[in-house]
């Protein structure tokens, strides 16, 4: 796995994609593993405070909050992260569980 660091390179990488699924993790333990976010300002409309662009066996998947419109909210108390992508995250999901000790996967749309 390899986080994407190049912000430009991202919005290509990632057009296109959806929710693939839900984790429950923290913020922390997403810093742990993947280093500060690939996207860490709040988008245009600030649904989305912090976000995570990764490569993943050649596929690309994006991990993010949604709709908390609240950065310490987001940093502080958020324990469901969604999960984006093209492709079906099940191996990425897999690997996240291991790595994250994942609280639970909450859905997973395939």
């Amino acid at each position: 796995m390899k986080k994407v660091e190049e912000k430009d390179y991202k919005f290509e990488m990632t057009n296109g994609s959806s929710l693939k699924a839900y984790i429950g993790t923290t913020y922390s333990k997403l810093v742990e593993l993947l280093g500060p976010p690939t996207l860490p300002n709040p988008s245009g409309d600030d649904k989305v405070q912090k976000e995570w662009v990764v490569e993943f066996e050649g596929e690309y998947f994006t991990i993010y909050d949604w709709k908390t419109y609240n950065v310490d909210i987001t940093i502080n108390e958020l324990d469901i992260w969604h999960i984006g992508g093209k492709v079906s995250a099940n191996r990425f999901l897999d690997y996240l569980h291991e790595e994250l000790e994942i609280l639970e996967i909450r859905f997973n749309f395939t």
